[in-house]
């Protein structure tokens, strides 16, 4: 009897030991995917400060680094993307959604955030006035491009998002983002994995109308939601990842959600 006990102790041992590590699904993005600290301090959440909700957390880790005011260039030369890269494992995915602070200035003394519009290779060099140093900025596909081509060296999945739509309205309808635009080409040129959010979610923001959604999802400015808003968003985030064909993170899923 002690002998069974004593088998059965090493294989539950061994299995403990040679059993594979929990994939992580990182978020990187701005205040529409983690508003301050993520926890709807000021009354403003971002969508990926819910997206757990839609996973068993059993079987994947996440990890939400999203951060408010950033680019798809700033991100990277504050160093947030290399501290992921560190990290970053075969198996793991990589969510990324960038744009709303992309169209701001490329150099100034306040923000210094602004990325060259489209998708092309050209750029422009500069002696940042805000951080006092050389740099060469890229355009804002360049950017993601680099995300993308890097998550995958690592063998691991990047699932590109176009930016969730603000409470802008033009004729009745909500004017749809170039970003998105530029995000899509980003992923197609690639082989990434897209969900148009943009999209998506403008057409549900589409059955309502301006004054609506902000009393019932944007109470304080047209870009930043409530927990409400928040909720819509990170469960049409998944209804999008749904729908991408062969993507390994659906097996992840709540299936009930």
């Amino acid at each position: 009897m002690k002998k069974t006990f004593l088998f059965l102790s090493i294989i539950v041992f061994s299995l403990a030991f040679t059993q594979k590590p929990k994939p992580t699904l990182y978020i990187i993005g701005d205040s529409t995917v983690k508003n301050g600290s993520g926890k709807g301090s000021d009354g403003q959440w971002g969508w990926g400060s819910l997206i757990h909700e839609h996973f068993d957390t059993t079987r994947i880790h996440i990890e939400n680094h999203a951060i408010g005011g950033r680019s798809s260039r700033t991100f990277l030369t504050e160093g947030r993307w290399e501290r992921i890269l560190k990290n970053l494992k075969k198996g793991d995915f990589v969510m990324m959604q960038f744009g709303h602070n992309d169209g701001g200035a490329i150099n100034d003394t306040t923000r210094a955030r602004g990325t060259i519009k489209g998708t092309g290779e050209e750029t422009q060099e500069i002696d940042n006035l805000l951080t006092k140093k050389h740099e060469i900025v890229h355009s804002y596909g360049w950017y993601m491009r680099k995300y993308i081509a890097e998550t995958k060296e690592k063998g691991a999945t990047p699932i590109v998002f176009s930016p969730v739509p603000r409470n802008v309205w033009k004729e009745g309808k909500i004017p749809r983002d170039q970003y998105g635009k530029w995000a899509a080409e980003s992923a197609q040129t690639t082989g990434a994995f897209f969900v148009d959010l943009n999209e998506l979610v403008s057409v549900k923001y589409e059955l309502s109308n301006e004054a609506k959604l902000k009393a019932d999802f944007f109470p304080i400015d047209h870009t930043h939601t409530n927990y409400a808003g928040a909720k819509l968003n990170a469960a049409t985030v998944v209804e999008g990842v749904k729908t991408l064909k062969k993507c390994k993170i659906k097996k992840y899923l709540v299936q009930n959600k």
